[in-house]
């Protein structure tokens, strides 16, 4: 019979996640600044969405394998850490190139490949430092905790992103230049990118002093993994095949609010340059005003998901607040057709903020409840193609899609709102079951 895992107190739930703090500063980094960054360098705004194909790209091979050698791993460092270690070493070497990329001298089409090769190596990395953190909740906290757990990690990478998205506009207002020679990236982003670095080392020498991973030993016994069962080794087709319900009906879900989260990083700046700034010359000072803007909207959104974070524990149905959340951020999306004030826009992506909460809470308190822990790390990293997947068709469409919509880039924000309604529908497909509770229930029926 497994054991059942002991309650934890808020700061070892807190210890857990703190180090998403600094990946997710590196991952807003990105996500609110790479448009930016190969616009300014000279990339056509029909090709934008071409660029994101890279990142989920990367997720979608990086973390299934952490996933399974996490599994399989145990030595002086740990079982999910010792990844974290060598993920976050390459993520704080890139952030240091990549903001430099039409710095070096090279052509356009030079600064082009030397960019999107420095972003496939930083996306690499982060998803290498970021899985372990998704995978150490599932070990360690029990289902009834979980939601907490999710929901300070929820915060943490809120918090994070806040410092990432507001770094630009910050050093702008303290002096630092927003503008550059033709071809080259602002001061003002490419000091974020070291400051982000420095930030990421630091979280991560707090993870390996306050996390405390289970013993092979101890693992088993609170996952109920006999010793015959350890030494199995099931294929990512099996697993997949045996997969609950669950995976399949959240990542359902999953598709459509991660195809829309996608075109907001791919469309904001563009289009609240248009809507807001009345321009599209990507070599202008207004489109680089927009572009610090950008940071400061992406980090109302992350207030919102704070707020909204603390606020998902206190609803008793998963579904409910998972569908009404969503809900939430499509009139969001949708509301930024109709806005021309940069300040009014705070009330669109507060709303978008409540969509992101439930998203990087929700699925992953109702999934790991289905999973047992003996491939609980190869399943989340197979999850993460819910991930990565729509990602990757929302970009390589999303050039196709955009002058069939007029050629304006708010109209695909418009897009990304009705595609988290239709999530929001989809979520009531999702049957929630828990793994554990039945592991208790057939070692029960067996001792009867």
């Amino acid at each position: 019979m497994s054991k059942t895992k002991p309650d934890q107190s808020f700061w070892k739930l807190w210890n857990l996640s703190f180090g998403f703090f600094g990946v997710q500063i590196a991952y807003a980094l990105q996500s609110a600044n790479i448009t930016r960054i190969f616009a300014t360098i000279g990339a056509d705004p029909h090709s934008l969405s071409y660029f994101w194909i890279l990142p989920p790209l990367m997720g979608i091979i990086v973390q299934p394998i952490v996933g399974v050698a996490s599994d399989r791993t145990w030595n002086r460092l740990g079982r999910r850490l010792p990844y974290l270690l060598i993920g976050a070493a390459i993520a704080v070497i890139v952030m240091c190139f990549l903001p430099n990329a039409g710095s070096f001298g090279l052509t356009v089409s030079g600064a082009m490949v030397f960019g999107f090769i420095a972003l496939m190596f930083l996306d690499t990395s982060i998803n290498m430092a970021m899985q372990p953190f998704k995978m150490l909740v599932g070990d360690q906290v029990n289902e009834k905790q979980k939601g907490l757990a999710y929901s300070i990690r929820s915060f943490l990478c809120n918090a994070g992103s806040l410092v990432g998205y507001l770094a630009p506009i910050t050093l702008t207002a303290i002096g630092i230049s927003n503008l550059a020679p033709e071809g080259q990236v602002p001061q003002s982003v490419t000091y974020s990118f070291y400051i982000g670095a420095a930030v990421l080392v630091l979280c991560v020498v707090y993870s390996f002093i306050f996390i405390r991973e289970m013993p092979p030993k101890e693992y088993a016994e609170y996952h109920g993994i006999t010793r015959e069962q350890a030494t199995e080794k099931a294929g990512m087709m099996s697993l997949l095949r045996n997969a609950p319900s669950t995976f399949w009906t959240v990542g359902l879900v999953q598709f459509f609010c991660w195809a829309a989260f996608l075109y907001m990083w791919t469309y904001t700046n563009g289009a609240i340059a248009d809507t807001v700034w009345g321009t599209t010359d990507t070599k202008s000072a207004a489109y680089q005003a927009a572009g610090n803007w950008v940071g400061v909207l992406f980090a109302v959104q992350a207030v919102g998901s704070v707020i909204w974070a603390v606020a998902i524990p206190m609803f008793k149905s998963h579904k409910m607040v998972y569908a009404l959340s969503l809900v939430l951020g499509g009139i969001g999306f949708i509301s930024t057709l109709f806005i021309t004030s940069q300040y009014v826009l705070f009330f669109s992506y507060l709303l978008i903020g409540c969509a992101w909460a439930a998203m990087l809470a929700m699925p992953f308190t109702i999934l790991t409840n289905s999973l047992s822990g003996k491939n609980m790390g190869t399943y989340l990293g197979l999850f993460n193609g819910t991930i990565c997947v729509p990602q990757i068709c929302a970009a390589a469409v999303g050039g196709v899609i955009l002058p069939l919509l007029g050629g304006r880039q708010v109209n695909m924000l418009v897009l990304a709102g009705i595609m988290l309604l239709m999530g929001a529908v989809c979520v009531y497909f999702i049957k929630e079951t828990y793994a554990e509770a039945r592991a208790v229930d057939q070692t029960v029926g067996e001792e009867i």
